[in-house]
């Protein structure tokens, strides 16, 4: 299992974006968690194999309608515990 953290910006608070990703990393077989950042940005952990992270990265650089995305950062991640299923976390 590979693990992937994303940071994307843009317009990407108040249209859905986590709920959205949350259903496609369930879709996908993927595991890990979304949150907001309080820059305006999304955050998430994502675990899964490598073609599941890789369709779920590129969904992320269009997001859902009424998200307009300028960027995405994906760099892998060394984490030691990952959700079972896919988590909305708080704001941080």
């Amino acid at each position: 299992m590979l693990t992937r953290r994303l940071q994307i910006s843009g317009r990407v608070q108040g249209v859905g974006f986590r709920y959205a990703m949350r259903h496609e990393a369930a879709r996908r077989g993927v595991r890990g968690w979304v949150r907001n950042r309080a820059d305006g940005s999304v955050e998430a952990l994502l675990a899964g194999d490598a073609e599941a992270l890789e369709a779920l990265t590129a969904w992320a650089r269009h997001g859902p309608p009424g998200a307009t995305v300028t960027g995405v950062q994906a760099t892998p991640a060394d984490e030691d515990v990952v959700p079972e299923g896919f988590e909305l976390r708080a704001t941080r």
